[in-house]
């Protein structure tokens, strides 16, 4: 199993292995790959060409039959997934919300407080909010950047929910986004495993699919698919299925947090693909 070095990657990919290894009576090994992403930590993101940044070579090592399989959180992988390769597996999300870091309350901050972030979708939300606030360039792993506003380097940063839940580390929560308020980008919370089309363990390793977490983030993926875009735009996409309904609810700001489109579209669960796609149309008109 190929993974990121990071201390959550590695959890990530420790929690996939205990899964697996419950359907599997194959020993499991992990191997840890430094990515592109990994090894550039002074630029923001939507300033880099983001295609694989943290993907591509684990990818490589699939390709090249290194590994069996890899793990990557999923809005990292690329729409644009190499043909020889399949998503066989997204195990049950956990929370796809963000969340605020900070010894204060988000309604709490000043003109002259500093928030930390390398997305651009955050730093689009903090505007639409009217917060008065500064916004300086925030890299590294989630510790290094707990550790800055701790340290009150700055005065709070935006994190996904999911990534403290995973590491324990929710007591450096203040507060909690809902969907609209910070809408996550597409598969936030979730994971992908991935495995050559033709490899033989394919069978095992789709047990650990989670049939509802799929279709909804494949909807959300589908955006950015008909979009052609990935953190290059404030974009947030977020589905939720209702048994065999699926509502998803996608919406675009411009740089300055002026939102330019947001869409919500109703349908049944098996169309999920086909709904993302046409509010990526939609969307893709204010583009």
């Amino acid at each position: 199993m190929g993974t990121r070095g990071s201390k959550l990657a590695l959890i990530q990919s420790e929690y996939v292995k205990s899964c697996l290894s419950k359907i599997t009576k194959e020993k499991i090994e992990i191997k840890i790959i430094k990515t592109t992403g990994d090894k550039v930590t002074n630029s923001q993101l939507y300033n880099m060409d983001t295609k694989g940044l943290f993907t591509k070579e684990l990818d490589k090592t699939l390709l090249d039959e290194d590994v069996d399989l890899v793990v990557h959180s999923l809005k990292d992988v690329s729409v644009e997934l190499n043909d020889d390769l399949e998503i066989i597996a997204i195990p049950k999300r956990e929370s796809p919300n963000d969340v605020f870091i900070s010894k204060y309350d988000w309604n709490e901050l000043k003109s002259d407080d500093t928030i930390g972030t390398s997305s651009l979708r955050r730093e689009a939300f903090c505007k639409y909010h009217e917060k008065d606030i500064k916004l300086r360039p925030l890299r590294g792993n989630i510790d290094t950047r707990i550790e800055k506003v701790m340290n009150n380097e700055i005065t709070g940063t935006i994190m996904a929910e999911a990534g403290l839940k995973r590491l324990g580390l929710t007591r450096y929560i203040k507060n909690r986004f809902s969907i609209k308020d910070m809408t996550p980008s597409a598969g936030q919370g979730a994971l992908a495993i991935i495995c050559r089309r033709d490899s033989i363990k394919k069978k095992s390793i789709s047990k650990l699919n989670d049939f509802t977490t799929f279709q909804e983030t494949l909807s959300e993926k589908a955006v950015l698919k008909e979009l052609g875009v990935g953190c290059q735009w404030p974009l947030g996409s977020f589905a939720r299925a209702n048994k065999d309904k699926l509502c998803l609810f996608t919406i675009l700001l411009d740089k300055n947090g002026k939102i330019l489109k947001s869409v919500t579209l109703k349908g049944f669960l098996k169309d999920s693909k086909a709904i993302g796609r046409e509010a990526g149309r939609i969307i893709g008109e204010y583009i």
